[in-house]
């Protein structure tokens, strides 16, 4: 959970009567989860934001699977997909289950309504580009790496300032920092990867005064609905809470070596229901005379492993390349490709960048991906091709 954090005018105390110039009532607008005990925000508007027009279904989201079920190895060439008009209308799917579901989108520019995922918690990947993030609680500057995390709920809208391609991941659950990084007031401790200090929150609140009719789309039950306000929807004079977008950079995880091979849990970065989210970064390698750096074989007891490739470097792997994604399922074991534990041994460091996803749940392949896979992967671990 991000820190306490405030933007504007508030009153002094919570539901007391906060006025206007004029002297009507500011709208109070409490913003949370599990009800009335997880983390909230109090934001206070010009407006009701209950002040709706009209509402009408657009269509639906629900992702279709890939018709073929056999278990194997599968690798994607991101990059490969075709651009869209909207980052939040044309994202294409990628995998899925019922606690999470990953996207790609390359919007070719901005859209012209606001969007709300009131379904899902939602972390963009940012592996291309730079913008501002503008929200109900302010703007947020963003760039290439940053990991944005956008509470369900929250209306927002991504303003462009060099192209952008994300990896946006959708949580059913509370996604949030990892209880084992915190002591038992919240705070991130010393041995947690990162700090408050690299959290980013928004910094500056534009306050829209203005009238007519708004687009708000709404992602809810899979299922897009438009709805139409009689106002801006970015009205807030001031709010304070824990419940804001926020920014992570993967550029300031540090991290986490030993003398022998260190297992995927030192790069946890977010967990959630049902999967955990890491990062790899450049980092040293393994320091022990004898060490083998390169991941051993494993098998994914009860876990799906979801690798999306940031950069153009991955010590264990060939043939991958900047916006490749692979899926290593339960059930097959796998490790390095053939030479690399031994082209591994004795090198001082790797470069690699690149997002994990752990899921506790089977995975489903998306059709709308099966375009772009590179149908020989699970053949990659034999000898003859290396």
């Amino acid at each position: 959970m991000p820190p306490y954090h405030t933007l504007g005018d508030i009153p002094r105390k919570r539901h007391i009567a906060f006025r206007k110039p004029d002297g009507g009532l500011y709208a109070e607008h409490l913003m949370g989860t599990h009800g009335f005990s997880g983390p909230a925000s109090l934001l206070y508007h010009i407006r009701r934001p209950t002040s709706v027009l009209s509402t009408r279904t657009l269509r639906s989201v629900a992702v279709e699977p890939d018709p073929d079920p056999t278990l194997r190895m599968r690798h994607f060439e991101l990059t490969k997909l075709p651009a869209g008009d909207s980052a939040t209308l044309d994202r294409v799917p990628l995998l899925f289950n019922s606690d999470v579901t990953l996207w790609t989108a390359h919007p070719l520019g901005d859209d012209d309504f606001f969007y709300r995922n009131a379904q899902a918690d939602e972390v963009l990947y940012v592996s291309e580009g730079e913008g501002l993030l503008s929200s109900q609680m302010g703007g947020l500057a963003f760039r290439q790496g940053d990991y944005l995390v956008i509470p369900r709920g929250i209306i927002y809208h991504l303003e462009q300032q060099a192209p952008c391609r994300l990896l946006v991941i959708e949580s059913a659950g509370w996604l949030h920092t990892p209880e084992r990084y915190c002591n038992n007031v919240g705070q991130l401790m010393e041995h947690s990867p990162y700090c408050e200090r690299d959290i980013r929150r928004p910094d500056r609140l534009v306050v829209h005064d203005e009238t007519g009719e708004f687009r708000i789309v709404v992602k809810r039950n899979h299922l897009l609905t438009e709805v139409l306000l009689d106002h801006h929807p970015f009205d807030t004079v001031g709010w304070d809470g824990y419940y804001y977008p926020w920014a992570l950079s993967i550029h300031d995880f540090e991290p986490i070596v030993g003398s022998l091979h260190q297992p995927p849990p030192v790069h946890l970065t977010f967990q959630a229901d049902g999967f955990v989210l890491c990062s790899f970064v450049p980092r040293l390698f393994d320091f022990h005379p004898d060490a083998v750096p390169a991941p051993y074989n494993h098998s994914n007891v009860m876990s799906d492993e979801v690798l999306f490739y940031a950069n153009d470097e991955f010590m264990s792997r060939k043939g991958i390349a900047y916006g490749s994604l692979t899926l290593h399922p339960s059930g097959l074991p796998h490790g390095p490709h053939p030479g690399r534990a031994e082209a591994s041994i004795g090198k001082q460091r790797t470069n690699e960048l690149a997002v994990m996803l752990d899921t506790f749940h089977p995975l489903q392949v998306a059709r709308d991906v099966l375009e772009v896979e590179d149908s020989n992967y699970g053949r990659s671990w034999l000898e003859e091709t290396s």
